[in-house]
């Protein structure tokens, strides 16, 4: 009979407890600390992104820190243009308020009619829904937010900027300051779970924007061809939304569809295309060809990145939804390299990543 030494199983209990302990301790700082952590964190991928291009310009001979100021640039370029694209949106639905509230009255008298609302001819459309919901305190509410999200948005897009300009000098240096602050093993360990890191990300994010480019052309071109309002927004939108896996493409079909039911109702076709459109253009690049340009390398089980959009969503609001695959990814490359995490990284894996292991 086996007999247990004192202590000798206290170890791993230990152990597993002091981490169990590090994480509590860990998600409460990053909550804590979501509106700087998250602006530090889109500054890390990103820079791990305009890393290869600045090092192509590079190698045309381009200055470097000049290089690094022109990623910075096109960066700038592209918040520019896409705040551009949505805010004239914005105000052409404004401008449309009268055609909108006309459809969206006759939609309502139907629905009211089936469902038996009670409508007041004397009130407008807007009057009439506050009346049935009493949502006037909270619409007045989100016009706030709005506001006060958009010049939050342009504050923290300019400091995404300069993080990262500054991450892509610093980056220059970083290997050799590894290697001096940290002993051979440990600075070999800790630049090979750097370079996984950043390769496996940079990747994830370069492959993800050309699909998620690819979702928003193929949704852009059929809907201005069917004739839906705001096609380019809709691409846009698709083209964002897609960085969240399965949520977000779910969420711009639904709204692309209830806009095309106010632009074209009565009119069943026109609607049934738009929703066609969606659900094809999300199924065929997102269903069927992500997968297979991915090459399932990221090796994450799909309930892991399930669970992973929960709780980034809890702790980082929309920002979190967007970065929790890459930072799921990170998470599972460290216990890769930390032999006593190893098994968490096989249980974060998919089936197929497990059985390349074997």
């Amino acid at each position: 009979m086996n007999t247990l030494l004192p202590g000798e199983n206290y170890g791993k209990g230990i152990m597993l407890m002091m981490a169990f302990i590090v994480l509590i301790v860990a998600g409460v700082v990053l909550k804590l600390t979501a509106s700087v952590a998250v602006l530090l964190i889109i500054s890390i991928f990103l820079a791990c992104v305009m890393s290869p291009v600045v090092s192509a310009l590079e190698r045309l001979h381009i200055n470097r820190l000049f290089s690094i100021i022109l990623a910075g640039c096109a960066i700038i370029a592209a918040l520019t243009l896409t705040g551009i694209v949505l805010y004239t949106a914005g105000r052409t639905i404004l401008n449309r308020w009268m055609l909108y509230e006309r459809r969206l009255i006759e939609i309502y008298r139907w629905l009211g009619a089936f469902f038996e609302f009670s409508y007041n001819e004397n009130l407008n459309f807007l009057d009439n829904l506050w009346a049935q919901l009493a949502i006037r305190n909270n619409v007045r509410q989100l016009a706030i937010s709005f506001s006060n999200g958009l010049i939050t948005f342009l504050k923290n897009a300019f400091m995404v900027v300069l993080f990262i300009v500054f991450l892509l000098v610093e980056a220059a240096s970083l290997k050799t300051k590894i290697a001096l602050a940290f002993e051979n093993k440990l600075s070999l360990q800790i630049r090979k779970i750097s370079s996984d890191v950043a390769r496996e990300v940079t990747r994830y994010l370069s492959v993800k924007f050309f699909i998620s480019l690819a979702t928003g052309i193929a949704v852009i071109i059929p809907l201005q061809i069917i004739g839906l309002e705001f096609a380019l927004v809709w691409g846009v939108i698709q083209f964002i939304l897609n960085f969240i896996p399965i949520i977000g493409s779910v969420a711009v079909s639904v709204t692309a569809l209830l806009f095309a039911v106010l632009q074209f109702w009565p009119e069943p076709a026109p609607i049934i295309a738009v929703g066609g459109i969606m659900l094809g253009a999300n199924m065929l690049i997102g269903t069927i060809l992500e997968p297979r340009i991915m090459g399932y390398n990221l090796g994450i089980s799909p309930i892991v990145i399930l669970l992973a959009l929960l709780l980034w969503g809890w702790l980082w609001g929309f920002a979190g939804m967007v970065l929790a695959v890459p930072l799921t990814v990170i998470f599972k490359i460290i216990c890769e390299n930390i032999p006593q995490l190893e098994p968490l990284s096989i249980l974060l894996g998919s089936k197929k990543a497990a059985q390349a292991l074997q």
